[in-house]
């Protein structure tokens, strides 16, 4: 296919405005897949994706179109929309050209609709602006156009009103993207082959298979390669597209985006934003690496130990295979003296690490220890020197403090005016800052705060739903450090204490955060024989307690007639048994309870 034939392309919005089902619009016009086998947001193959309503990994697909009697080639790659995965929007805007910013008419522009737009202005991509879900009769269409006109500063006529259901001017959407969108740099094909990886996936036959955008040259099956940043050489084992599996080619030339089989079996050795060149190029001339991707900083940090020990190493496998696909995702070993060898995982946000947790559960048959998820501290000793904390277990003992920080972040949220007032109740409970109202248009306001990141990533994305029927959104950027009165409050269960529901809690907070962490744990832990009893400390000292009642049973119920001191003597065997398990027995924490405490 002539280069000048190829469009690459990505669908951006907010969650849940209509990405993946605009794009089972353009697999069927594509002709991609058979009616038969279609079914709703056809590109999201995980389980979890289909149960949360959500895309969580970005997917790229091939698609041959006829626009006015000629062939083109349109490389689509559909994103996420959460805030939690922002970075793989920015992986796949490296290697596009254009996109179609897609926003849902029935609740206008929201928060990751305008950070969306941002990072793909930022890299300079076409944007085609599509207002969707016009055949919903609760739909502001003029309204929503008009937003996206202002926004994007053009006439409104330039906005595509379609239905992604129905499929309602799906065709105006792709004519525009052949019109607009601009195909790859004709004279990259004579140049020496570089690739950008943006994605990867493990098989076990064929190794690290990295789905490429090639920038020059071409690249065939058999080719000698190597990866620039960690000099790992192979051979092309096999070399194709995505349609939307994978369709094996004779090569893949410049501008095009599709997938090679690396044949490396390591993991770590293939990394998204590295540059795939080929081995004989690079020593008869000075190939360079193209510009990568920005370093993610991970914000979020949660422990992950085994329930069973002895799967140390395959929870560090199932850990490096994820990666290859889930750049964002960061880990290290550590070791607890109660949980054994485990890793520090950083995460973008605390459903990234739900998602995550749940992935290495399904697809990798482990149960795990899941510590709370806690932000990045940063104290001072008292000898001046610095730490960072990244979880309760380093938090060192008060005396040693001389100042503590935690990270605070912007946070804006968008909403229709009579949920603001709502909204601003939770934001007042966040030890938050209130900054400034801006009205966006008729009827819809940004609220602009600042607030520790520690009170924004626990639940407040779904509180914020709850109180405005899911109308308003956020998003939130890092502001920097700054100082905070926190204690390390720990967790005791039948007076063992467990380690994995330690955590770092703002003073003020502390009896607050204790109590609604005994009180779930009384919810979703299982009774014993005997009863329980659940505290939560700080320096030694319970701020909050609950108990869970011992589980009965009936040791008299065989008995009948005879004299009452029978029924005494079983029932004073039964105290005596239930006292021995309490003084010896250890309660054991379910998997389950782990992630039930981690969602809050």
């Amino acid at each position: 296919m002539a280069q000048e034939k190829i469009r690459n392309f990505v669908i951006i919005s907010h969650i849940d405005h209509g990405k993946s089902t605009l794009a089972d619009r353009f697999l069927e016009m594509a002709g991609l897949i058979s009616p038969k086998k279609m079914h709703p947001q056809f590109l999201d193959k995980m389980d979890l994706e289909r149960e949360k309503g959500i895309t969580i990994k970005l997917k790229p697909v091939r698609m041959e179109i006829g626009y006015n009697n000629e062939k083109y080639v349109l490389n689509l790659v559909d994103t996420p929309g959460h805030v939690d995965f922002s970075y793989e929007v920015s992986r796949s805007l490296a290697a596009v050209e254009g996109a179609v910013l897609l926003v849902d008419a029935t609740k206008g522009i929201q928060a990751q609709t305008l950070a969306n737009l941002d990072l793909a202005q930022k890299q300079n991509l076409v944007i085609i602006p599509a207002v969707n879900k016009i055949d919903l009769p609760q739909a502001d269409v003029e309204k929503t156009t008009e937003e996206l006109a202002n926004l994007l500063k053009i006439n409104k006529e330039e906005v595509i009103k379609i239905s992604a259901k129905t499929g309602a001017n799906v065709n105006q959407v792709l004519a525009r993207i052949i019109e607009k969108v601009p195909p790859p740099k004709q004279e990259n094909i004579n140049n020496f082959f570089r690739a950008l990886i943006f994605d990867s996936e493990y098989d076990s036959f064929r190794g690290v298979i990295a789905f490429i955008r090639a920038v020059d040259g071409e690249i065939r099956v058999g080719a000698k390669i190597k990866l620039l940043a960690t000099a790992a050489r192979s051979e092309s084992k096999e070399v194709g597209y995505f349609n939307p599996g994978l369709l094996k080619q004779d090569r893949v030339i410049a501008g095009e985006i599709g997938y090679i089989a690396t044949g490396i079996k390591e993991p770590g050795l293939v990394r998204v934003g590295d540059t795939i060149v080929k081995e004989e190029e690079v020593k008869s001339a000075n190939v360079t690496p193209l510009p990568g991707y920005k370093e993610v900083r991970p914000m979020v940090f949660a422990s992950l130990y085994p329930e069973d020990s002895s799967e140390f190493e395959i929870l560090k496998d199932a850990l490096s295979k994820l990666k290859l696909n889930d750049p964002a995702l960061v880990f290290e070993q550590e070791t607890k003296e109660a949980l054994g060898r485990g890793f520090r995982c950083g995460f973008l946000g605390t459903l990234h690490a739900e998602i995550v947790s749940e992935r290495l559960k399904r697809e990798f048959n482990l149960d795990l220890v899941i510590s709370t998820p806690s932000v990045v501290y940063k104290i001072t000793d008292q000898k001046n020197r610095e730490r960072f904390i990244y979880s309760a277990s380093e938090w060192p003992q008060s005396s040693e403090i001389k100042t503590a920080q935690e990270p605070w972040a912007l946070l804006e949220i968008i909403t229709p005016v009579e949920y603001a007032s709502g909204i601003s109740e939770i934001l007042k409970n966040l030890r938050s800052n209130y900054i400034e109202t801006k009205y966006f248009s008729s009827g819809r306001a940004i609220l602009v705060y600042e607030a520790p990141l520690a009170e924004i990533i626990t639940n407040l994305y779904e509180k914020i739903k709850g109180v405005s029927r899911g109308y308003a959104s956020m998003n939130y950027k890092i502001l920097g450090y700054r100082p905070s009165n926190l204690a390390k409050m720990e967790i005791l269960i039948a007076g063992a204490k467990e380690e994995a529901f330690s955590r770092i809690v703002p003073e003020e907070k502390a009896f607050q955060e204790g109590k609604n962490i005994v009180k779930k744990l009384k919810d979703v832990l299982p009774p014993e024989q005997f009863s329980v009893a659940l505290q939560a400390t700080i320096g030694g000292k319970v701020i909050a307690r609950e108990t869970i009642k011992a589980q009965r049973k009936d040791v008299t119920g065989y008995l009948y007639g005879g004299d009452y001191t029978r029924k005494r003597k079983l029932l004073e065997k039964q105290k005596k048994g239930k006292k021995l398990l309490k003084e010896k027995g250890r309660v054991r924490v379910p998997p389950n309870v782990f992630l039930e405490v981690f969602r809050g």
